[in-house]
């Protein structure tokens, strides 16, 4: 503490009339720590060791989802928010306060939020589920567009329940939104590898058209966009992708039956790439598939011996029951003596 706050604290203390001179030293060290907490925030505030920040409890349909949020607010539901809602019900508020820049001129929102769509919603949730009295927990910022994208990409980061998809379409949009296209500023403002991020634009810019063969897209990582994107070069291998896709969407929407990613992958690789067409197979060492008249794969023959013959039937590939038991006699007539 300074010489001049200390005489002030002195003088302070002095000037208090007690008639219990037991209590005159509490209130002097009352006054001193005062002082010198004061005294020390303040510093502290100027060095920039303590940040001051703004929080307010505000009515979360005064706040609208910032343009450039990277969660899709329209995907977030009860189910996706359960373990967020629990835990504000048990602690009896929201603990971590969502990030916001204030909105002026606009008669239906006062806030914009950066970071902390789930927390939005689950309040906005809660509010209309029992709990009437819940307040959303803002910290209010001033901040441009660019760096708020750098902050919600570094608070959403490490969470499991953004999707790869998500993540990705929004440093796709990010991409040309802040960094002029340039991929190399832009790895270099959010502190990653080059190839990190070209994963994850990669994923983003797969055609709807080859997407459209997944029950739900979110599934997809960025692992699964290696294989997926090698599928639509030349334009003959990317239009025979587009069409197993379109097949395999028709066929789901018809039957209510769901494949997995990797199964998709599997079926849209074997459209790209069908086997050559064989209706008598030969006698071989290597791995040789036999595929329907129509193109479809129907069996793969790991490899003949005297031993024996051993093939292995390929039940999702497309083709008939019909086409599967030609396909067998064929592999009889030629191998059975």
């Amino acid at each position: 503490m300074s010489k001049k706050n200390s005489g002030f604290a002195a003088d302070l203390a002095a000037g208090i009339d007690l008639t219990d001179a037991g209590a005159a030293p509490r209130r002097s060290s009352i006054a001193s720590n005062v002082l010198t907490g004061r005294s020390n925030r303040l510093a502290d505030l100027a060095s920039g060791a303590i940040v001051n920040r703004t929080h307010e409890l505000v009515d979360p349909a005064r706040c609208r989802m910032w343009a450039g949020h990277n969660r899709d607010y329209a995907l977030l539901n009860e189910e996706r928010c359960s373990d967020l809602i629990e835990s504000i019900k048990a602690q009896g508020r929201q603990e971590i306060p969502a990030i916001v820049r204030r909105l002026s001129g606009d008669e239906e929102y006062d806030f914009e939020v950066i970071c902390g769509a789930r927390r939005h919603w689950s309040i906005s949730w809660l509010r209309t589920h029992n709990y009437p009295d819940f307040k959303f927990l803002v910290d209010v910022r001033e901040i441009g567009d660019e760096e708020a994208f750098r902050l919600a990409d570094i608070e959403n980061r490490a969470r499991d329940d953004l999707t790869d998809l998500e993540r990705a379409r929004d440093y796709l949009r990010a991409l040309t939104a802040y960094y002029d296209g340039r991929q190399k500023t832009m790895a270099e403002r959010l502190k990653v590898s080059e190839s990190w991020l070209t994963r994850y634009l990669d994923l983003a810019r797969l055609p709807e058209q080859l997407t459209r063969a997944f029950a739900d897209p979110q599934e997809l990582g960025i692992r699964n966009a290696i294989a997926l994107k090698a599928l639509l070069k030349p334009d003959d291998r990317r239009e025979r992708a587009f069409r197993e896709a379109a097949r395999l969407a028709e066929e789901r929407e018809a039957t209510g039956r769901s494949m997995s990613v990797i199964d998709v992958i599997k079926a849209l690789s074997l459209a790209v790439d069908p086997p050559k067409k064989s209706g008598t197979p030969k006698k071989s060492g290597k791995a040789e598939t036999v595929a329907s008249p129509s193109g479809k794969p129907v069996l793969r023959i790991e490899g003949a011996d005297r031993k024996g013959i051993r093939l292995t039937l390929l039940s999702k590939g497309g083709a008939t029951r019909q086409e599967a038991e030609e396909a067998v006699r064929a592999v009889l007539d030629q191998y059975w003596m």
